[in-house]
């Protein structure tokens, strides 16, 4: 893990109040099928913002960087998600969280998500609670994230199940946002892990998630840690 820490969003965008945390950002779209890289826009979505606020209440004195790549209904594309990966991994961030999910698996991200972790950055993807598999969360060396109503503030649960490897808070208004918010929770919990460990190892990051885990195991079989 790199000596200063810096976190990398891949969402909608932040308020304009949220810009203060920034130390970068890029908006990426596509343009009649052609890749366009320029300035942010105002988060047109809300998504975005929501999920920052949830990451940065984890964490205190965060540095962030955030890739723009939905529009105002809400859409992406591979090639988007894909080059605003890679431009976070130039940045040198030590995070990513990509609190999205693609319905289909395209070479171009998968190789994306490839070259982050082997580059040592940590992916954290949303992941639904149920239903087929997701993208990037499904990819080799992503953390898989989803909901879990068991979770209060700042806990998380070891999962390891088909859909996801931990859950965490989830919130009262969450919503349909439910497994994005909560992967934006347990990525600002990594980040605080990290910003008092600035070399820890992904296995390092792994064992601290299942030791201090609230929960193990899914709710149905699933019992208190410790």
């Amino acid at each position: 893990m790199a000596d200063e820490l810096c976190v990398g969003v891949i969402d909608s965008g932040c308020s304009v109040q949220q810009t203060r945390y920034l130390t970068g950002g890029r908006r990426f779209w596509l343009e009649q099928g052609t890749l366009g890289v320029g300035e942010l826009q105002a988060d047109a979505l809300g998504h975005g913002s929501a999920v920052l606020e949830r990451l940065l209440a984890q964490a205190d004195g965060l540095s962030v960087k955030v890739a723009q790549v939905f529009d105002s209904r809400g859409a992406t594309s591979v090639l988007q998600v894909s080059a605003a990966l890679l431009w976070l991994v130039e940045q040198g961030v030590s995070l990513v969280n990509l609190s999205l999910g693609l319905a289909q698996d395209r070479t171009v991200l998968r190789q994306a998500c490839a070259v982050a972790v082997e580059a040592g950055v940590l992916l954290c993807a949303s992941s639904p609670a149920r239903g087929g598999p997701v993208y990037p969360a499904s990819y080799p060396g992503v953390l898989r994230i989803t909901g879990d109503a068991r979770c209060a503030a700042g806990q998380w649960s070891w999962l390891d199940t088909a859909q996801a490897d931990f859950g965490a808070a989830v919130g009262e208004d969450a919503g349909s946002a439910g497994a994005s918010l909560a992967c934006a929770a347990l990525s600002g919990q990594i980040a605080a892990y990290l910003h008092e460990h600035r070399r820890a190892t992904r296995e390092q990051v792994l064992a601290y998630l299942r030791e201090n885990a609230a929960f193990i195991g899914p709710e149905r079989r699933g019992g208190r840690h410790g």
